[in-house]
């Protein structure tokens, strides 16, 4: 039986960048408690130290083993690191890297358990992460590995208002990226988009404009091959398919005009081309969010800050969305699996030699 509320799962990140600082920032204001059960998956010894330095000591926990014991109306935390372990702002050290993997781990464990309902992760440094335990580039190919729905799939998307960009390449040098495009790639991301566009965001029918490669998108071909080859191929299969999208759109004069308005997503080929410009304009409220995992992730759009570690300096409305997020797909997810479960079957009744199809579903899925 699910509890009352939903629980929200909280991986405490690096602990000497500023994750402590925006967690219990975001979840001081105890009006925000009414909403969800958090449960922070840390050390509760890092949590006191980061209370007291940063002055929040009006900020307090329940700890617990387990997250079975949590208790609505409370911040609850359970202890999954080392009792030794030192905090160092601004530092990237190892420990802290083991420390964020550990608490990870337990966090995705609980939540796949059907212990807490989603997971919201706090920054982490990839180059001290035990890479034994996490040879990736980064949470969206850890969770891809350990919770896709479908084996290897997933896509990464930013998320602001009405603004969302998803990735067909995500961490890879820029050197790389034209050799990774493929037309099955950029279908297959536009696929996992729309479908979780309708299922987690509730929209019907998305409007999906995907980017060039190339500056002015290729000019047809005397800048590059690639929107020639592969991308205006994808967009063709895909608008063949049923899929109503749009472009390629060369990205310097998308993003500098009101296009990004007639459009429920939009897909960059690589990182910078999509993540600079939302970051330009929604960094202090973007939302990264993991599409194609069996349950709902987000995390704030920013990194470690370990430039202002423990300057009392870094914002928490990032992290703060991010769980607004998480909750809203969640409850628009389970909306859209119980519409959906018992689709209408297609009848048909023999009349001599023809088949005559009656088709008891409705023309739109819901």
């Amino acid at each position: 039986m699910e509890p009352k509320r939903i629980r929200v799962a909280i991986s405490h990140g690096d602990i000497n960048g500023i994750s402590y600082e925006v967690i219990l920032k975001a979840l001081a204001n105890e009006q925000i408690l009414e909403l969800f059960t958090p449960v922070i998956y840390g050390s509760g010894r890092v949590a006191a130290y980061w209370r007291t330095k940063l002055e929040l000591e009006s900020v307090s926990w329940h700890q617990i083993q387990s997250a079975r014991d949590a208790v609505d109306g409370m911040i609850n935390l359970i202890n999954c690191t080392h009792e030794d372990l030192k905090v160092e702002p601004g530092e990237a050290t190892e420990a802290a890297g083991l420390a964020a993997f550990m608490a990870l781990e337990r966090a995705v464990a609980d939540v796949q358990a059907g212990l807490c309902q989603v997971l919201v992760t706090a920054p982490i440094n990839k180059s001290v992460m035990p890479a034994d335990k996490f040879p990736y580039s980064g949470h969206t190919q850890y969770l891809q590995a350990k919770a896709a729905r479908e084996e290897g799939r997933s896509i990464m998307l930013l998320c602001a208002r009405e603004c969302r960009v998803g990735l067909v390449t995500e961490h890879i040098p820029v050197s790389e990226v034209p050799a990774r495009l493929s037309i099955e790639l950029i279908c297959d991301k536009v696929r996992l988009l729309e479908a979780t566009l309708k299922r987690d965001f509730g929209i019907n029918k998305p409007r999906i404009a995907v980017l060039a490669l190339n500056p002015h998108a290729g000019d047809r071909g005397l800048i590059g091959r690639e929107e020639e080859e592969i991308i205006n191929p994808a967009i063709a299969e895909l608008q063949d398919k049923g899929f109503i999208v749009f472009g390629p759109y060369a990205a310097d004069g998308f993003w500098g005009s009101d296009r990004m308005d007639s459009f429920d997503a939009v897909v960059a080929m690589y990182h910078d081309q999509g993540l600079a410009p939302f970051k330009a304009l929604y960094m202090n409220e973007g939302v990264n969010i993991t599409l194609g995992l069996e349950f709902v992730r987000t995390s704030p759009d920013h990194g470690t800050g370990y430039d202002i570690a423990g300057q009392g300096l870094a914002r928490e409305d990032s992290l703060r969305e991010a769980i607004y997020l998480a909750i809203d797909c969640y409850r628009a997810r389970r909306r859209y699996d119980e519409a959906t479960r018992n689709p209408l079957r297609r009848i048909y009744h023999n009349k001599g030699h023809e088949d005559e199809k009656i088709d008891l579903r409705a023309e739109d899925e819901y």
